[in-house]
């Protein structure tokens, strides 16, 4: 699995692609309720239903970013600990560090520079 392209894309793309998503739902939510304001002058009893109901949502994308932000994180600390070419060197130590405290980022730059330029370079 660690070596499989398909796992190594997925798991350095998911965390921006849900921190995107994630604003993009957040941005939704908003501009719905916003435009529902006249409605809920109307009839007060209508907005805990509106705020709730996207709260949904809202915590269940917050949810799976948690989950998917921490399998990313593991999966590539694991790779990074397999890798050959990380071995020698101080740079094994130093994406780890990155990993941890740069977060999805970092990964996406471990897969492009580590990766993708390694396994084109072999060839």
């Amino acid at each position: 699995m660690l070596h499989n392209k398909f796992w190594q894309a997925f798991f350095a793309l998911i965390p921006l692609i849900i921190f995107f998503l994630f604003f993009i739902c957040y941005a939704i939510f908003l501009i719905t309720l916003f435009n529902q304001i006249p409605e809920f002058e109307a009839d007060p009893d209508k907005v805990p239903f509106a705020v709730f109901g996207g709260l949904g949502t809202f915590f269940f994308l917050l949810f799976m970013a948690i989950f998917l932000s921490l399998a990313s994180l593991v999966f590539y600390i694991v790779h990074a600990v397999q890798n050959p070419n990380l071995k020698g060197n101080n740079l094994l130590v130093v994406w780890i560090i990155l990993f941890i405290f740069v977060g999805g980022i970092s990964q996406l730059l471990y897969w492009i520079i580590e990766i993708i330029n390694k396994r084109h370079g072999a060839v």
